[in-house]
């Protein structure tokens, strides 16, 4: 499945662009991106070259991952043009960058919360050690700007339901090898911050929510992600716990032009959370708005010891977005019709 044979996924697409005026700042410039086969950047991928082809962007744009033959067939067409270059790249090992570019978007390493439990030695080497070969690359050469997409999950656990401010830190627990994502990630933000410091170049952070849409892939275990593909698939949705924990849900396009706007009118060494304050629920309600836009059933079911293990142990993960908004950015799609939206370019695009 493609997002972009889908024509309202084309359509959220130009909307995003025409309410994105920072992506004037990317003419005529060269993007480079790790992660770009993941949920969230491979929808800023997306929105970059559909920029190229409507507004004669003239951005090349270098999209880092292992498998060339799996990015191009992410990617489509779209990989295709001139502007569009494949980067060999493996966030868990050493790595050559042969090209200059101006800016860096760096959102690999694992993302799935099966993988934080099964692989934490990974995790932490992806997030951290990933990373600092970013930073070299970006102090080498020309100097570059850097944006590093970390986590909600850098707050830890609260008591209350108010939504977390940036500086606002909780208890992670640092033996248990699941912190080994919430941990990494906190690591790498000092890290970004660390570079900024000792070799004068420009980082921004940015800590996505519950980011979720029709660019996850099948295999994402992330429970908006399967709970989306088991709904549009004609399947009933399966909760394992009460669904009562509070999520800031975004809908991915949202979070790409979020992004955008933290890459050019954020301060250096500065997080940014990205929510839609207009998407704050529970999981028991994102699962009821995917169920009722595909027409399918809601069912519980008691989660296995593993699974369990797996699970984000914050009950209140929501943020608050006053930071981000006071930079210009709204989002565009409410949890209602970013979960509607998402259902129906599924179904689209796999037809």
């Amino acid at each position: 499945m493609i997002p972009i044979d889908s024509k309202l996924y084309i359509d959220d697409l130009d909307r995003t662009i025409e309410s994105t005026s920072v992506l004037e700042n990317l003419k005529d410039s060269a993007l480079f991106i790790t992660g770009g086969t993941g949920l969230i950047l491979s929808a800023l991928v997306d929105l970059i070259c559909r920029y190229n082809s409507t507004q004669k962007g003239n951005i090349v744009i270098y999209v880092a991952g292992r498998s060339e033959s799996g990015v191009r067939a992410r990617f489509g067409a779209f990989s295709s043009y001139d502007y569009f270059r494949y980067v060999p790249y493996d966030a868990t090992a050493p790595n050559t960058f042969d090209f200059e570019c101006d800016h860096v978007i760096h959102g690999a390493g694992n993302a799935a919360p099966a993988d934080f439990n099964a692989h934490p030695v990974d995790t932490i080497l992806s997030n951290v050690s990933g990373l600092n070969e970013i930073l070299k690359y970006a102090v080498s050469g020309t100097k570059k700007d850097v944006l590093f997409v970390s986590s909600s999950e850098v707050y830890g656990m609260k008591s209350n339901a108010d939504p977390f401010r940036e500086g606002d830190y909780g208890f992670i627990d640092i033996l248990d090898p699941r912190s080994a994502y919430p941990s990494s990630k906190r690591a790498a933000e000092t890290l970004c911050c660390s570079y900024s410091k000792e070799y004068d170049i420009r980082t921004t952070i940015v800590r996505p929510g519950h980011i979720y849409g029709p660019t996850a892939r099948r295999k994402d275990n992330r429970v908006s992600s399967s709970f989306a593909f088991s709904a549009a698939d004609g399947n009933p949705i399966i909760m394992k716990s009460d669904g009562s924990q509070l999520r800031s849900y975004c809908y991915v396009l949202d979070c790409v032009s979020a992004i955008l706007t933290v890459l050019f009118k954020g301060n250096s060494c500065e997080a940014y959370n990205i929510s839609n304050k207009d998407s704050i629920i529970s999981i028991r309600r994102m699962a009821e708005l995917l169920s009722l836009e595909a027409g399918v059933d809601l069912v519980f079911s008691e989660a296995s010891e593993m699974e369990k293990k797996g699970f984000n142990p914050m009950q209140n993960s929501s943020l608050n977005s006053d930071r981000l908004e006071q930079l210009g950015w709204k989002g565009l799609f409410s949890a209602e019709n970013g979960f509607s939206h998402t259902i129906r370019i599924i179904r689209e695009a796999a037809l």
